[in-house]
């Protein structure tokens, strides 16, 4: 059930910001650690309010009233997770000119790749509505390896607050997020809220870890930066920090923190990716050297076993040249930077921050597990597994499960395919494995006297 409520706890911003254009509605989120098997995902969310329509209520007060949905899904089962509906309702001042409602709201989640569709609504002109589609990866963060929670961006951060009641208060800070990540004009300083999980991992050796803060450009080029070392006293902590940025020339960066164990040279990294608007600042040339985009990707906290997994998976897609190319590659980060360009080579619309080839992708592999798995292998090295990892969702399924004269067999249509086409899988061992024994894709297995090898003799 859909339930709808009234959000009574906002921040009103004064802000110079441009937002989008349909409700002057963002969002963002971030994860944190929960227990071994979920996380604890914080959705922030702003309206702009000078784009919503103002009413007059019957107290002759000027209103703003807009909705804020959200629905997460795991992309695998289709089982809905969050279905929820809130109401924004807020007196607005005239005199006090452009602000910005803000707020949060807060979820326990379970691992797995989860669609998220979160919409922001004008209830006063309901075609004015901004819906926003992203797939967050849920991986817990609580194990034995070392970890470092999603960075949460924020424009204001008051450390050692007294107001504990506050939606935005957790460990002592009061973190106001910034949902639409521009910084710029009145916003010239970037705060960041990280948790940091598991540092007396026993995979770590060194008495001290070094913590790096970097950000970079577009192009790689690192234009700030911040390093210390840190004790293993406890097993977790909290990391905050603040930059400036009033004198970087309009551009997209990444803020990264790594943890490094200098000792045996291994570490992870979390990063986040923000916007700079400021017209007035002209691009100089720098000597700061620059970072390989892999550090920010999902491939750059990756250890060689989960590559190793994730590229044995991705082999469908490969080329038999890349294949022979991964084989000979020794270690962590040529794995990790082979992996980034196969994937970057291959997303279908760059202009995204995600990659949502790569994670539909990953979405097939696991629905295929799910699906198409025997006693004999995991779903996704199946014939049927496959067919659907590479083609999708078939146009239509036609099954013959209990054939007195036949085994057992399926027949699977793709109309959008080459003008149709169609794959025909068998079970010829009786252990419900279904192999691929003829198909209309050119470059598939082709028999056209199949239903040979399908006939009981009697």
């Amino acid at each position: 059930m859909k339930k709808i409520s009234t959000l009574l706890f906002l921040l009103i911003i004064k802000s110079s910001i441009v937002l989008s254009q349909d409700a002057g509605f963002d969002f963002d989120y971030a994860q944190f650690a929960y227990d071994s098997a979920s996380n604890y995902v914080e959705i922030y969310y702003v309206f702009d309010q000078s784009k919503l329509t103002t009413v007059v209520n019957k107290n002759g007060e000027n209103l703003i009233e807009a909705a804020l949905s959200i629905q997460i899904t795991d992309s695998t089962t289709s089982d809905t997770l969050v279905n929820n509906q809130w109401l924004v309702r807020h007196p607005v001042e005239i005199q006090t000119g452009a602000q910005s409602l803000v707020g949060v709201v807060s979820f326990i989640l379970p691992k797995g790749i989860l669609k998220c569709v979160v919409k922001g609504t004008d209830l006063n002109k309901p075609e004015n509505f901004r819906s926003i589609t992203e797939f967050m990866k849920v991986k817990p963060l609580l194990n034995s390896s070392a970890a470092i929670s999603d960075i949460q961006l924020a424009s204001k951060m008051i450390q050692g607050s007294e107001n504990k009641n506050s939606i935005f208060y957790k460990n002592t800070f009061e973190v106001i997020p910034i949902p639409n990540l521009v910084f710029g004009g009145n916003q010239p300083a970037l705060f960041f809220y990280s948790e940091i999980y598991n540092i007396n991992d026993p995979a770590l050796k060194g008495d001290t870890l070094k913590l790096n803060e970097i950000i970079f450009n577009s192009r790689g080029k690192i234009v700030r930066e911040k390093n210390k070392m840190i004790s293993r006293n406890n097993d977790t902590r909290v990391e905050v920090g603040s930059f400036i940025l009033s004198q970087l020339p309009t551009d997209t960066y990444t803020l990264a923190i790594s943890l490094i164990d200098t000792a045996n040279d291994i570490g992870v990294t979390s990063s986040k990716k923000f916007f700079v608007y400021n017209p007035d600042v002209v691009e100089t040339d720098s000597s700061h050297h620059q970072v390989k985009p892999v550090l920010s990707s999902t491939f750059g906290t990756m250890s060689e076993e989960e590559l190793d997994d994730i590229f044995d998976k991705s082999k469908y897609i490969a080329t038999s040249q890349e294949i022979d190319k991964y084989k000979k590659l020794s270690g962590v980060e040529g794995k990790r930077e082979f992996l980034f360009n196969f994937w970057n080579g291959r997303d279908q619309d760059p202009s995204t921050k995600e990659n949502e080839y790569f994670y539909d992708y990953l979405q097939r592999v696991e629905s295929a597990n799910s699906r198409f798995s025997s006693m004999q292998r995991a779903g996704w090295k199946t014939d049927r597994g496959r067919v659907f990892i590479i083609y999708g969702e078939p146009s239509e399924i036609e099954r013959y499960p209990n054939q007195i004269e036949s085994r057992p067999y399926e027949i699977w249509y793709y109309n959008d395919i080459e003008g149709g086409v169609y794959f025909i899988f068998a079970d010829l061992t009786g252990f419900s494995e279904y192999t691929l024994v003829h198909s209309t894709k050119r470059g598939e297995l082709r028999d056209d006297n199949w239903g040979r090898r399908i006939i009981i003799a009697r």
